[in-house]
């Protein structure tokens, strides 16, 4: 969790420094006021990308050469800072010493972003999803990155293979290790899903009434062809590959989602469903990884876009009750009056890139 952080030059951003609650905290202000770029700063030190362009010049704020962002993480009070120029690209630092992995980042800052269009895990297709459900093992499982990273090393060899119009002798000498790596990925995600559907199950029809007597249930494809153990199917689809031009079943091309009612919930859920479906998946997140003693930072743009206040408070009363950081940002200043005065938070007033303290 940040216990403090600066930012100087990011967006309408000049110089502002914010000491968050551990809790709550609501950024409140009118449309291009700076609340969704204060939002942008956090996810930038937490992983080094933005998440609302894909080149960081656009960050820098417009007539200065450099942007800056700056925090103390709570535990140990470790520093942690970025700063970005076109001139010498993206540096972070991570306890005063340069960093080598991103991955060093996320894991003393795990955080989830949900943005003002979430549908986007409905719309953005498998590798969205597929992202979703890896963050999470990220955290929770300490075998998971070598296993996919190692995945990754070796369909890329195999991919290169295929494409140099190798032997099928010479493509299947990557089998095993892919098969190997593969198979502990797929049962980490199906584990990973089955603790998620639990706290979802509990969560969603709080946070949505109307389906408080739906069932819910997994739906997965590992891949491949359920029928086949992923050695089978690799085997018996090389000549497709080789016609491709690219390892097509494993892991790398899983889907999921959890039906409510039986039903695809892209296919039952109104807009604001969908939202607090995604939320509700968040927050099982949230709770499943805080077994095992993570605690995380969650960013919320615009909670008030397609929710009515009822919704509303469910959402902060359930966030007020977890070990979460929040940060949730919306233009109507009223969103203070639906926090409990005895629950942990802090209201910022967001103005022209200024934070004020209600």
């Amino acid at each position: 969790m940040l216990a403090e952080l600066t930012i100087n030059h990011l967006r309408n951003i000049s110089a502002l420094t914010l000491i968050p609650s551990s809790g709550v905290n609501l950024l409140l202000g009118a449309n291009g006021s700076g609340k969704t770029s204060l939002l942008e700063a956090i996810h930038l030190l937490a992983l080094g990308r933005s998440f609302r362009t894909r080149s960081l010049k656009n960050v820098v704020q417009h007539q200065h050469q450099k942007m800056q962002v700056t925090a103390k993480i709570a535990r140990h009070q470790m520093p942690v800072g970025l700063q970005y120029s076109p001139e010498k690209g993206l540096e972070i630092r991570l306890n005063s010493s340069p960093l080598k992995r991103l991955s060093e980042l996320a894991v003393e800052l795990p955080l989830q972003l949900i943005p003002a269009n979430c549908h986007q895990f409905f719309e953005q297709g498998p590798k969205y999803r597929r992202q979703f459900l890896d963050w999470g093992l990220f955290h929770v499982e300490q075998s998971f990155n070598y296993h996919w990273q190692s995945y990754k090393k070796v369909i890329q060899q195999r991919n290169s293979a295929i494409r140099q119009y190798k032997k099928i002798e010479e493509i299947e000498l990557w089998d095993k290790h892919l098969i190997f790596h593969g198979e502990e990925i797929n049962r980490q995600r199906l584990k990973r899903l089955e603790s998620l559907l639990v706290e979802f199950t509990g969560i969603f029809p709080l946070l949505c009434p109307d389906y408080s007597n739906q069932d819910f249930s997994l739906k997965y494809r590992s891949g491949w062809t359920k029928e086949l153990s992923l050695q089978e199917a690799i085997s018996s689809t090389v000549l497709r590959d080789k016609h491709l031009g690219y390892t097509r079943s494993g892991p790398h091309a899983a889907d999921w989602s959890f039906k409510v009612g039986g039903f695809d919930p892209a296919e039952v859920l109104s807009r604001g469903q969908q939202k607090l479906f995604f939320i509700a998946l968040c927050i099982a997140q949230i709770k499943t990884t805080e077994q095992e003693n993570t605690k995380s930072i969650l960013l919320i743009d615009d909670i008030s876009s397609e929710l009515d206040t009822t919704h509303q408070k469910i959402i902060l009363e359930t966030l007020s009750q977890l070990e979460v950081q929040a940060f949730i940002t919306s233009t109507d200043e009223s969103l203070s009056n639906l926090v409990k005065n005895d629950v942990l938070h802090s209201v910022f007033h967001v103005k022209q890139g200024v934070l004020v303290l209600e």
